[in-house]
Formats: C-alpha cells, structure tokens, sequence
C-alpha cells in the first residue's frame, strides 16, 4: 500500500522557458524552409515538454519500500530519518554532505529528506532526496518503523 507519493514536477516558470526553443528552432532553419522551420519549432518544442514531464521523478513511500526516482530501499534497512528545510537543507545539500550518499536533487525544490541506511553490505551511509514536504516523508517512513524494521522475531 503506497503511504505517501509525490512527483517532483518542473515549476510552472521552467515550462514557459522552454518556449524559448521556438525562436531559436526558427532562427535556424527558417533560412532554409519557412515550414521546416515551424515544423522543427513545434517538434522540439514538444520534446523539450515531453522531456520534462517524463524525467520528474517520483518519491514515494509503500508499506515495504522507499522509492526516489528509479531507486528503492525497502524499508527494512532504513534507519534514522530527517527533514530539512531552509539553511539546514542547503547545508545537507553542500557542506554536510557524505561523498558516499545517495542523491537526488532537483533544484527547484527546496526541502530534503536524509534517509539512513542500516545495510553492512551497502557502502552509502544515506540517501538524501529532495522533496517539497519533508515532514510527510518522515512521517510516512517512521510509521510503522517499529513493524518494518525490526530485525528479530517479535
């Protein structure tokens, strides 16, 4: 059962700059054919929107894994969890960061989730994701934490 998800879409700002693909496809092959030059315009246009809407990734947390993008931890070995936001966020993100971690940024969204690894056979201490509610994420993953992560019979 998914507990939380969310997709990291582009904000409405990134969508409308890619519309500066048009002028730039015209300037180029409007000297060799007016039509191919629209055609090309609209064509890439299109890729570029297509492009941004199939590469946000999506965070979500079921019953029994963490997924950030194509990656998933099951929740078995997830350990501490915390949300940052503000200063501390950019902190985790820069100076604080572990060159071993896990990442998944994107820059337009501001808060960040920092998942531990409890798993010897994995050299990465944490994940640290980006997502827009931090506090949701954490919750979700430490609900039901005591159930999912025990490592001995109850």
């Amino acid at each position: 059962m998914t507990v939380y998800r969310e997709r990291l879409w582009a904000p409405p700002a990134l969508y409308l700059a890619t519309a500066l693909v048009i002028p730039a496809s015209l300037l180029v092959f409007l000297p060799i054919s007016a039509t191919a030059g629209v055609a090309v315009a609209i064509g890439m246009e299109l890729a570029v929107l297509v492009l941004l809407w199939a590469l946000a990734p999506v965070i979500e947390v079921t019953d029994t894994e963490f997924h950030a993008g194509r990656a998933h931890l099951p929740r078995s070995v997830v350990g501490e969890v915390a949300g940052f936001t503000g200063a501390a966020a950019t902190s985790q993100r820069g100076p604080e960061l572990d060159a071993r971690a896990w990442t998944l940024f994107r820059g337009y969204v501001h808060g960040v989730v920092k998942v531990e690894v409890r798993d010897a056979a994995d050299p990465t201490p944490y994940w640290l994701v980006s997502v827009r509610d931090p506090e949701a994420v954490t919750r979700a993953l430490t609900t039901g934490a005591e159930r999912t992560n025990r490592t001995e019979p109850a």
